[in-house]
């Protein structure tokens, strides 16, 4: 998945007019939890860098971890976060069964876990979880699925979307969490698409939403709050045969820029 910012930024048309600043870490010894929390300081720099600059930050990131460097270059107040993925990323160092540290990615962001090293992001603060809308998620650990159940996130399941529409699903939710902040940080894993949409990772799973369930939802988010960042992440192009994955993140960056 560390291969797919760049092999979408090898895709965009030179007329997109998107700067692009290259986030990177050397001269450390590689490890998962480390190396991916530098990489988040450095990212919090560059977010914060182009909010200075009048910018909108678009990060392309391999894993959802990056979502606290971006929440940290925004700073305070907390954005309210709209996450979309297959997976709930709810994971706790307690409750994970696979180490997977992305698995852990918004439950650190709402200071479930990894709290000391979170601090160590210039501009961190955990964003409050009745601030979060998970979307799309159908595949959770069991205790993921507890850990859920008993926080403050406001979860929209596919299938609610498919029979009724991302507008009806989404509204209510996206009301009460723009009751609380009036921006929003957009995070997009592309797993949330269905495999017969796209197959962009190992992890990738059925029952997820449409291109065009995707797309709708970035316009009702940004049409509700400022958009203040957005992600894309978790896209691996090893699994992406027809290259209907990187299409589909053309369209994303296509909806968010025009935002």
């Amino acid at each position: 998945m560390g291969r797919g910012p760049a092999n979408i930024l090898r895709h965009l048309n030179a007329g997109d007019h998107l700067a692009v600043d290259n986030v990177e870490v050397q001269g450390q010894v590689s490890l998962e939890v480390g190396t991916s929390f530098a990489v988040a300081r450095r990212i919090a720099e560059s977010v914060r860098r182009a909010v200075t600059n009048g910018a909108f930050p678009l990060v392309l990131a391999g894993n959802c971890l990056s979502c606290v460097g971006t929440l940290g270059g925004l700073g305070e107040p907390s954005p309210a976060v709209i996450w979309l993925d297959a997976h709930g990323d709810f994971n706790t160092p307690e409750t994970t069964v696979s180490g997977f540290l992305d698995g852990m990615a918004l439950a650190t962001a709402v200071g479930r876990c990894w709290g000391k090293l979170a601090a160590t992001i210039p501009g961190f603060c955990p964003v409050p979880e009745k601030q979060v809308v998970l979307v799309g998620a159908r595949d959770f650990d069991a205790d993921e699925r507890g850990l859920l159940g008993t926080s403050g996130v406001h979860s929209v399941e596919p299938s609610g979307i498919r029979k009724r529409g991302p507008r009806v699903e989404l509204e209510p939710p996206l009301a009460m969490v723009r009751a609380l902040s009036g921006r929003a940080y957009l995070h997009i894993d592309l797993d949330v698409l269905d495999l017969a949409e796209a197959r962009v990772n190992q992890f990738a799973c059925p029952g997820g939403l449409a291109l065009e369930e995707l797309l709708e939802t970035i316009g009702l988010v940004s049409g509700r709050f400022t958009l203040a960042a957005a992600a894309i992440t978790a896209y691996d192009p090893e699994y992406d045969q027809d290259g209907k994955a990187v299409k589909a993140a053309l369209a994303v960056i296509q909806k968010l820029v025009k935002h």
